[in-house]
C-alpha cells in the first residue's frame, strides 16, 4: 500500500479540520493570564494566555473586540471563550476569542475602574477644576428621560423650594448604546445656547448595566468641558459613576440633586424677615443717636450765639497786641541802656572833651599831630586846635623836656 505523502499546507489543513470537527473544542472557556499583549491599527488584539505551566496563543479579531467593555492589559487575569483552531500559514494552533472577561470580577466592574483610574491620571477628577454652584440660580437645564420618576420628582421639589428659577428639560435616554451620546448632545447644546447657569444630568436607580451611560468615558468628558456648572444625580445613594467624579457636585438621588440646586423658600424668607427687623433696629439705634447728637450740637454756643466766637477772637487779638508791645517793649530796654551806657563811654574818650579842659591839639601842616618838640619845626607853621576853633602858630622854638 502506496502511503500518502502531505505537504505541509496540507498537514496544516488536515490539523485545522480535524481540530475543528471536536465540539467541544468550538466553544471551550479557558482561564489564564495575559501576556504580550497588542493591539494592531487593523483593531484586531493578539496576546498569549498563560498560567504556571503553559500557553496558548489568542486572537480576537475587531469585530469582536467592539464589544469588549474593559480594555485589556498584561498581567490581567481573565476567562476567554472562543474556538480553538490552526492558522495554517505557520502551523501553530491557537484560541480564536469570540468573549472576553475578567476573572473574579464582571467586565463592567473592570472596566469602571479602569476608566476611572485614566481620567483620575488625566486631572478630571481634580478639585481645582470644580466650578462652584450658583447661589441663586435663574434656570435650571435637567437633561434626562422625560418619562421617568425622577425627573418629576426634581421638577416638585424645586418649584416647591425656589420657583424663580425657570426650570428647562432637555429629553435623553439613559439606557441603552443610544443614550451617551444623546447626552453628550445635551450637554453641549446646553453650553453652545447658555439655556441655563446650572445643569443638573442623571436618572433613577437601576442595575450596574442601566446606569452605564453615565459611565461612558464620552458623557465625562463632556461633563468636564461644560463651562455651566454640573450636578451630577445618578440611582441612589450608593450608586456611584463616573460622571459623579466628573462633575461640579454629586448628589445622592435626583431628589437630592434638586435641593442642592436651589435655596428653600422658607429659609430665605425666615432670612429675610430677620434681615428686615434687624434693619429697623440698627437704623432705630442709628436715628436715636443723631437726634441725640443734633440736641448736642443745637446747644453749642456757636449756634446760639453765632457772634460770640468772634467776639472772643477780638479779645484775643487785644490780649495778644498788648503782649506783643510789652515784649517788644521790654526786649527795646536794654539795648538803649546799653547804647548810652556807651555813647558816654564813647564821649568821654572823644578828643574833644580833652579840649575842653583846656588843652590844644597841634598839627603839622600835613595834618599831623605833634607828639615831642623837634629842632626841625622851628619856623614852621603848625595849627593848634582849640575846644572852640584854631589857631595857627608859627614855632620860635623847640624845648625838649624828658619824661620821668
Amino acid at each position: 500500500m502506496e502511503q500518502q505523502v502531505y505537504s505541509v499546507s496540507e498537514l496544516n489543513g488536515l490539523v485545522k479540520a480535524v481540530l475543528e470537527s471536536v465540539p467541544e473544542l468550538s466553544g471551550v472557556y479557558v482561564r489564564g493570564e495575559i501576556s504580550n499583549y497588542k493591539l494592531y491599527p487593523s483593531g484586531h488584539h493578539y496576546f498569549t494566555l498563560k498560567d504556571g505551566e503553559g500557553a496558548i496563543r489568542c486572537v480576537m479579531f475587531k469585530g469582536q473586540a467592539l464589544r469588549l467593555r474593559f480594555r485589556p492589559e498584561n498581567g490581567m487575569k481573565v476567562i476567554a471563550m472562543g474556538r480553538v483552531s490552526v492558522y495554517p500559514r505557520d502551523g501553530a494552533y491557537q484560541l480564536y476569542c469570540n468573549a472576553l472577561s475578567p476573572d473574579g470580577v464582571g467586565d463592567l466592574h473592570a472596566a469602571f475602574e479602569q476608566l476611572k483610574e485614566k481620567l483620575w491620571k488625566e486631572g478630571l477628577f481634580s478639585q481645582e477644576h470644580k466650578k462652584p454652584l450658583p447661589a441663586y440660580p435663574q434656570a435650571i437645564a435637567i437633561i434626562t428621560s422625560p418619562a421617568g420618576a425622577a425627573v418629576h420628582d426634581m421638577i416638585r421639589i424645586l418649584r416647591r423650594r425656589y420657583p424663580l428659577a425657570a426650570v428647562k428639560l432637555l429629553p435623553v435616554r439613559v439606557q441603552g448604546v443610544e443614550a451617551p451620546p444623546e447626552i453628550v448632545g445635551a450637554l453641549r447644546y446646553a453650553n453652545r445656547h447658555q439655556v441655563a447657569d446650572l445643569i443638573i444630568t442623571g436618572r433613577g436607580g437601576g442595575s450596574i448595566e442601566d446606569l452605564w451611560a453615565f459611565n461612558d468615558e464620552r458623557v465625562a468628558r463632556a461633563i468636564f468641558d461644560s463651562g455651566i456648572p454640573v450636578i451630577s444625580a445618578v440611582g441612589h445613594e450608593p450608586d456611584v459613576t463616573i460622571a459623579d467624579f466628573v462633575a461640579d457636585a454629586r448628589a445622592a438621588t435626583p431628589s437630592h440633586a434638586a435641593e442642592l440646586a436651589v435655596p428653600d423658600q422658607m429659609e430665605l424668607r425666615e432670612r429675610l424677615q430677620g434681615l428686615g427687623v434687624h434693619m429697623v433696629r440698627s437704623q432705630g439705634k442709628r436715628l436715636e443717636l443723631l437726634r441725640r447728637r443734633l440736641h448736642e450740637l443745637s446747644q453749642k454756643r456757636v449756634l446760639t450765639d453765632p457772634l460770640a466766637p468772634v467776639q472772643d477772637k477780638r479779645l484775643r487779638l487785644d490780649h495778644v497786641q498788648k503782649e506783643l508791645c510789652h515784649a517788644t517793649l521790654a526786649r527795646l530796654v536794654e539795648p538803649r541802656r546799653r547804647t548810652a551806657a556807651l555813647a558816654a563811654s564813647l564821649d568821654a574818650l572823644s578828643p574833644l572833651k580833652v579840649l575842653g579842659r583846656g588843652f590844644a591839639l597841634v598839627t603839622d601842616r600835613e595834618g599831623r599831630p605833634l607828639r615831642r618838640a623837634e629842632e626841625e619845626l622851628i619856623g614852621r607853621q603848625v595849627t593848634a586846635r582849640l575846644a572852640e576853633g584854631r589857631l595857627l602858630c608859627r614855632v620860635e622854638e623847640a624845648i625838649e623836656e624828658e619824661t620821668k
